[in-house]
C-alpha cells in the first residue's frame, strides 16, 4: 500500500467524518427553507445545550406540517427528535432550539406533544413567522393594565390552574433563588394564572449582581446557546430560560412561543448555562443558571421574543434591610439584600411582592406570631417620593402577616403603575422591615372625657383605653383644642383606627380615572398609619374628597354647584361629617376599633 493511497484514504475518511458531523451554527443571516418545501421524512438537525454552555446537534425527522395549529394562518412543523433527546424527551428550556435542513434554518423547537409519550415529538415554529416580530419593534407604548391581587390569595387559598393535554408550548418556568415552600404555595398559582408561568425553586449566580454588560456581548448568544430572561436579579433572582434561534449580530430571536406575552418589554437578556437536563416523560426540564448580561429584550410576542445585543435594560434597584429585634426592641441581626426588578406595568408590583415575601419567610426569625414594622421609600425621577410606613401583625385572618406586608407594599406600587395619565419612572426603592417577636395588636376598649360641655377655644382632655393582645390595659391621654368661633351645638368626638380614617380617601381613584401621577403620589402619602390612634371633633357638615384634595366643611350651596358640574369620569366622594379638630397618638401596636363620645359646645 503506497503512501499516496494511504493519504487518499485518510482524506476520504476525514471528509466523510466532516459530512457526518454538522457544523455548529454561527451568528449571521442564514438561508431559510420555507414551510412549503418541507416533506415528510426529511432529516433535520436541531441545536440545544444539554449540559454546560456548548450546544449539541440533535437529529430530527420531519413528520409533516400541522396547518393553522398555532393560530389562524400560523403553522406548526411536527418533528421527532432523536439522539440524546430520545432519553430526555422535549425538555423545558429547549424552546427556541434552531432546526436546520442542509444548512437552511426552518424554525425553532417550541412545542411538545402530549404528556407521558415515549416519543420525543416536538412542534417547530417556522422561522418566517418568528421574524415578523421585527416589524412590531418600532414603538414601545407602555401597557396600562392594572395589577389585581386575586381574591384567592387574599383568602390565603393557593390558586390552581389546569394544563392542556395535547400540544402546548414547552415550559419556561420562572426560577426563584432560594424559594421557600410558603413562597411557592402562595405565589405559584398567581404566577401561573396571571403571568402564565410556573414558579419553581432554584439557585442564584454572582454574575447577575452586576448591571454591566459582559465584555463579549457582541459575540454572545449564538444559535443553539442558552439564553436567560431576567425579571429580578441580584441577591434575589427570578429568571427563566430558552434557546437562541436566530442571531444576525444585532437582533436575537428566542423561544418560538411567548414568554409572558405582553408585547413591548424592557427586560434584561443574559447568557445561561445548563447544569443538567432532567429526563422525564412528564416534566423533562433543563436545570439552568443565568450568567452575564448581554442586552435587553424589547418584544415578547405570540411566536417568540426579540432582543437587542448591547442594549442596556431599565430596571428598578431595591435595597431591602431585614432587622431582627429582641424582646426590648433592639436589633441584634441585620440582613441586607440588593436586587433589581424590571419596570413593567403588569409585573413590577407582583415581583416586588414576591421578592419581599420570600426574603422575610426565608429568615430563621420568621414565625406565626411575628409582627412586621415596615418603612418604604419609593423615589421617582420627577423628584417626588413615596414615604410609607405600616405595622403588620397576626390577626383573625387566614392571611399571615408576612404575606400581608408584601400585599401592602405591592398595592402601593400597583397604584403607581395603574396611573392612567403617566407611566411612573421609578428610580430606587428602599425598604426596612423590623421583625418583632410577638403579636403587637391593641383594640380600642373605651374612652373617657373629663367634661362634656366646653367653650370655643378651650382645650379638652380625652383618655383612651386600649387592650393589647395578652397584655394589660393601656391608658393614653390626648388633648384636643376646640376651635375659636365654633358654633354652639352638639358635636361628636370620634376615636378610630387608620382603616376608618383612610376609607373615603382610598375610594377617590375609583371616582376619578384621570388622576395624574403627582396626585397619586400625594394621595398615597396622605394615608394614615395603622399604628396611630386618631381622635377628632366632628360636626355634621359634608367633607368632599376629590383627586388628592380634601375639602372639609362645605356649605350646601357649594356642594350643589359641585354636584351639578361633575362628569361621569370626574366624580367625587362625600363623607357626611367634617373633623374640626384632630390629633393622633402613636403606638407600637396595630390599632383597631373605634369609640364615639358626645360633646356640647356652649
Amino acid at each position: 500500500m503506497t503512501p499516496k493511497f494511504v493519504s487518499f484514504v485518510l482524506a476520504c475518511a476525514l471528509a466523510f467524518a466532516q459530512q457526518q458531523t454538522p457544523q455548529r451554527p454561527k451568528s449571521g443571516k442564514p438561508p431559510i427553507m420555507p414551510v412549503s418545501q418541507l416533506k415528510r421524512g426529511m432529516k433535520a438537525t436541531a441545536w440545544t445545550v444539554f449540559e454546560g454552555t456548548n450546544p449539541e446537534p440533535v437529529p430530527v425527522e420531519i413528520i409533516g406540517v400541522w396547518k393553522n395549529a398555532n393560530g389562524p394562518k400560523s403553522n406548526v412543523i411536527l418533528g421527532k427528535m432523536g439522539g440524546r433527546a430520545e432519553r430526555t424527551n422535549v425538555a423545558g428550556g429547549m424552546s427556541g432550539s434552531p432546526v436546520y435542513i442542509d444548512g437552511k434554518l426552518i424554525g425553532a423547537i417550541a412545542l411538545r406533544l402530549s404528556v407521558f409519550s415515549p416519543d420525543a415529538i416536538c412542534g417547530i415554529t417556522p422561522i418566517e413567522e418568528m421574524l415578523e416580530i421585527d416589524e412590531l419593534d418600532q414603538s414601545k407604548p407602555p401597557t396600562r393594565a392594572a395589577v389585581e391581587v386575586p381574591a384567592e390569595l387574599l383568602n390565603g387559598t393557593p390558586v390552581s390552574a389546569s394544563e392542556p393535554l395535547l400540544m402546548h408550548p414547552i415550559d419556561t418556568p420562572l426560577t426563584i433563588s432560594g424559594a421557600t415552600a410558603e413562597t411557592l404555595r402562595y405565589f405559584g398559582g398567581i404566577f401561573k394564572t396571571q403571568l402564565g408561568a410556573t414558579l419553581v425553586q432554584g439557585g442564584s449566580t454572582a454574575a447577575l449582581r452586576s448591571t454591566t454588560l459582559a465584555p463579549d456581548w457582541k459575540t454572545s448568544l449564538q444559535p443553539g446557546d442558552t439564553v436567560s430572561m431576567i425579571l429580578v436579579s441580584g441577591d434575589v433572582d427570578i429568571t427563566s430560560g430558552c434557546t437562541v434561534t436566530y442571531n444576525d449580530g444585532d437582533r436575537v430571536y428566542i423561544c418560538g412561543h411567548a414568554f409572558l406575552n405582553v408585547g413591548p418589554v424592557n427586560m434584561p437578556m443574559a447568557k445561561g448555562e445548563i447544569l443538567w437536563t432532567l429526563a422525564s416523560a412528564f416534566t423533562p426540564t433543563k436545570i439552568s443558571n443565568a450568567t452575564d448580561l448581554v442586552g435587553a429584550f424589547t418584544q415578547d410576542r405570540h411566536l417568540g421574543m426579540l432582543g437587542r445585543l448591547g442594549q442596556k435594560p431599565k430596571t428598578i434597584p431595591v435595597n431591602l434591610k431585614l432587622r431582627s429585634l429582641d424582646a426590648k426592641g433592639n436589633p441584634f441581626k441585620t440582613k441586607e439584600l440588593n436586587y433589581s426588578v424590571i419596570e413593567n406595568q403588569k409585573f413590577t408590583a407582583q415581583l416586588m411582592m414576591i421578592g419581599m415575601f420570600n426574603a422575610i419567610s426565608g429568615m430563621n426569625e420568621f414565625a406565626d406570631d411575628t409582627t412586621y414594622r415596615i418603612k418604604a421609600n419609593v423615589n421617582l425621577s420627577s423628584g417626588q417620593k413615596l414615604d410609607l410606613a405600616t405595622l403588620q401583625a397576626p390577626a383573625d385572618s387566614p392571611v399571615p402577616p408576612a404575606l400581608q406586608s408584601a400585599l401592602w407594599f405591592g398595592d402601593k406600587v400597583s397604584k403607581l403603575f395603574a396611573n392612567a395619565i403617566k407611566m411612573p419612572d421609578v428610580g430606587k426603592v428602599e425598604l426596612v422591615v423590623d421583625l418583632i417577636p410577638e403579636r403587637r395588636t391593641a383594640a380600642i376598649e373605651g374612652a373617657w372625657l373629663a367634661k362634656s360641655e366646653v367653650s370655643p377655644g378651650e382645650e379638652i382632655t380625652l383618655k383612651a383605653f386600649l387592650r393589647p393582645y395578652r397584655g394589660g390595659r393601656i391608658e393614653r391621654e390626648i388633648k384636643l383644642k376646640v376651635p375659636q368661633g365654633l358654633a354652639a351645638g352638639n358635636y361628636r368626638i370620634q376615636l378610630s383606627d387608620a382603616t376608618a380614617m383612610n376609607l373615603m380617601q382610598s375610594m377617590t381613584p375609583l371616582a376619578n380615572r384621570f388622576m395624574d401621577l403627582s396626585q397619586t403620589v400625594n394621595l398615597l402619602n396622605q394615608e394614615r398609619a395603622n399604628n396611630r390612634l386618631y381622635a377628632a371633633i366632628v360636626q355634621p357638615r359634608p367633607t368632599i374628597f376629590t383627586e388628592d384634595k380634601t375639602l372639609p366643611n362645605l356649605p350646601s350651596s357649594v356642594l350643589n354647584v359641585m354636584q351639578n358640574g361633575r362628569s361621569n369620569s370626574r366624580l367625587f366622594i362625600a363623607a357626611p361629617e367634617t373633623p374640626v379638630a384632630e390629633q393622633s397618638s402613636q403606638f407600637d401596636y396595630v390599632i383597631t376599633g373605634n369609640q364615639s363620645l358626645r360633646l356640647t359646645v356652649k
